[in-house]
């Protein structure tokens, strides 16, 4: 019996990583987050200060992700940027879960 390998090709983890940047990218700089946490009649002026700090450490993550990111693409072997690719797709998908927890609890 022989083991089948599989391929996965390093365009699938670098769409992925495009995807949960912009969705970053949108809920953190155009306003995606202050609508769908602020909306309930608040002052927009303390809930953006307040998700303003959730963004803050949200934005640790996506660094990481973002230079997980560039050190994928420059490491040309295979060998290196597959590790690279899955760390920045874990780390873009904790800056999003703690977009998302923090906008919720700040509510």
């Amino acid at each position: 019996m022989t083991r089948a390998r599989v391929v996965v090709s390093p365009f699938i983890p670098f769409v992925a990583v495009l995807l949960l940047a912009a969705l970053w990218g949108f809920s953190v700089f155009a306003g995606w987050g202050l609508a769908a946490f602020c909306a309930d009649g608040e002052l927009a002026r303390d809930c953006t200060a307040r998700l303003r700090s959730v963004s803050t450490f949200s934005g640790v993550f996506a660094v990481v992700g973002a230079c997980c990111t560039a050190v994928a693409w420059v490491r040309p072997t295979r060998r290196w940027s597959m590790p690279f690719m899955i760390a920045a797709v874990v780390a873009w998908v904790l800056a999003e879960a703690v977009l998302f927890v923090g906008g919720m609890l700040v509510r």
